[in-house]
């Protein structure tokens, strides 16, 4: 299995929407992620980010995390994601957490 990144972008089998990997790179190592899926046809808010890559479109939306073992998934990487988007995307999901 090829290394992911923080930032990719994927499209993987049975899923509907592609995802984006925001997990960093030494999590990732253990063939599971946590992402976040891109949806074209949403609405902006405080957690769904707009992205635009030559492949993909959409809003990442930072709330619906999920955990996928892609050691059990066929998916293929469909592009990277800048990192100054990155870290826009790192800080919304950081502050669902926060305290206060």
């Amino acid at each position: 299995m090829e290394p992911l990144h923080q930032g990719d972008i994927l499209k993987i089998e049975n899923i509907k929407h592609p995802v984006l990997v925001a997990s960093k790179d030494f999590f990732n190592t253990s063939g599971e992620i946590i992402g976040c899926p891109i949806i074209r046809n949403s609405k902006p808010g405080p957690l769904h980010i707009w992205m635009s890559t030559e492949a993909t479109k959409g809003y990442i939306h930072c709330e619906k995390l999920a955990l996928l073992d892609l050691s059990v998934r066929g998916y293929k990487k469909e592009g990277r994601l800048p990192i100054p988007e990155i870290i826009n995307v790192s800080d919304a999901i950081q502050g669902i957490f926060e305290y206060i």
